[in-house]
């Protein structure tokens, strides 16, 4: 097999990624053990590569979420429920899709995204993490594998046309790519919707075995989907949420989901404040305005919230957008003396400082939380911003290089990166960095304009100019395997 990637693998992936359809999980079809035949159509290595060239071309096409510690959050969790599922190859990358609407996928090669606006309606962790693991069941067990050697064996799909159509609904849904998406579905053949179902049941089956084994609660499964159903009962169109689009939800689906789940027994209550937090997070961000978010939490405070804490913290963020800065500190104080450990606490208290013009306060505060947490991405982030407010940026760089060699698939990293590079005069630097955002983004024209740029800047500095063209080479090879 080829290293590029062919217009067909990648078509399909596309489709895979965001369509599945089929019929009711009861009618027992059998899916084929491909063994051999399933490993050498696709290895876990082409794969893995398949995944990162269909994430940057995905970066390209959405809206993706800049919040470190929403992101540091589900990525924990994504990687505890793999550890307790049947995936080998664990290298999972997380994506965040800034989108208010229900919905997350797998990509095969380990690639996991997830709108926001799960979150809103997933009231637990629990409930999060049964979709989430749902998703790892499809990597598991090599669903996108197994499907391409259905459909050499059925009457193929008009991939091509489907391509522009998958990735309008990837970024964003609607009329043009629902549009393009029914006419090139016409074409595909009952019995591959059938198949479609039957991976839905077994991703079920073995995504509630995961949520199991990590201990947390497999009752949360058919609770979720309830909610999933309730919230598209009254839509129409493509006003139907996403994931139910790719995931059919029926009234029996439900019901095995609650059998199923009864031959576990129910866990003790955890305490998921954590999970309330980034819920917190998630309703702010997703609010128009800032005074509409501080309407929401006070309202969730004077009535009944699943945790008041939880509803205070969002208030305090949502004071703090709104430049409210003295509330945002008295209402933060209400629940840091009471937890004054918690790291999300004291990053809104640096953001807080930061608001007020204090960004040397903050830098010190964050510094200290540094030397306790050695490399912690939310906080260095947050380091390097309050750095940069206080006109320290060739700091603020030197800690953003030293964490790019631990997080160097980030963009906004290396986004903020390209910022302080160029305020602290390092005008090569800026070049190198902005290049490394456009490669993560897809974009590699504009990465290898940007690394052309600093090539001509470098003068003598062999080492600078040997790591350039190795970039250079690097993006050489990532077209070749884009062309599709």
């Amino acid at each position: 097999m080829t290293s590029t990637i062919s217009r067909y693998t990648l078509s399909l992936l596309l489709s895979l990624t965001i369509v599945s359809s089929g019929v009711r999980a009861d009618d027992n079809l059998k899916l084929p053990n491909l063994g051999e035949s399933s490993t050498s159509l696709f290895s876990a290595e082409y794969e893995y590569k398949l995944g990162r060239t269909w994430l940057s071309i995905f970066r390209s096409q959405v809206r993706t979420v800049d919040d470190p510690l929403l992101f540091d959050y589900l990525e924990d969790l994504v990687y505890r429920l793999v550890t307790h599922s049947e995936l080998d190859d664990r290298r999972i990358d997380l994506v965040l899709v800034d989108n208010p609407t229900i919905n997350a996928f797998a990509v095969p090669g380990g690639v996991i995204g997830v709108h926001n606006g799960l979150l809103l309606y997933a009231q637990t962790e629990d409930e999060l993490a049964t979709v989430l693991a749902h998703e790892i069941a499809h990597l598991s067990q090599r669903h996108f594998s197994r499907r391409v050697e259905f459909q050499r064996r059925q009457q193929p799909l008009n991939l091509a046309a489907m391509l522009a159509g998958f990735v309008l609904l990837a970024a964003a849904g609607g009329e043009a790519g629902m549009a393009a998406l029914s006419a090139a579905q016409a074409a595909a053949q009952d019995s591959a919707l059938r198949y479609s179902r039957s991976n839905e049941a077994e991703a079920d089956r073995v995504g509630m075995q995961t949520i199991a084994a990590a201990g947390m609660d497999p009752h949360a499964a058919p609770v979720m989907f309830e909610r999933m159903l309730q919230a598209s009962r009254y839509a129409r169109g493509n006003r139907i949420p996403e994931f139910l689009r790719s995931h059919p939800l029926s009234e029996n689906r439900i019901a095995d989901t609650r059998n199923r789940a009864r031959q576990y027994s129910k866990p003790a209550p955890s305490d998921d404040l954590q999970y309330q937090l980034m819920r917190a997070r998630v309703i702010n961000h997703l609010s128009d305005t800032p005074e509409e978010a501080i309407q929401k939490f006070r309202s969730e405070l004077d009535g009944t919230t699943r945790s008041r804490e939880a509803s205070t913290y969002g208030l305090v963020l949502a004071l703090t957008d709104a430049s409210r800065t003295d509330e945002a500190a008295l209402t933060l104080d209400s629940i840091q003396s009471k937890n004054p450990d918690r790291l999300e606490y004291k990053l809104a208290d640096a953001e807080i400082l930061m608001a007020r013009g204090q960004p040397e306060l903050a830098a010190t505060r964050l510094a200290a939380e540094l030397k306790l947490s050695p490399g912690n991405h939310p906080v260095t982030m947050a380091y390097a911003k309050a750095l940069m407010q206080n006109r320290k940026a060739h700091v603020a760089a030197e800690v953003l290089l030293e964490q790019s060699k631990r997080r160097d698939d980030d963009p906004a990293l290396w986004y903020l990166l390209a910022e302080v590079q160029g305020l602290s005069g390092n005008i090569i630097g800026l070049h190198q960095a902005r290049a490394e955002y456009f490669i993560l983004n897809g974009n590699l024209d504009q990465a290898e304009k940007q690394l052309n740029y600093a090539m001509k800047l470098v003068g003598r500095d062999h080492v600078t100019a040997a790591r350039v063209n190795e970039r250079l080479r690097d993006i050489a090879d990532l077209r070749a395997r884009m062309e599709i």
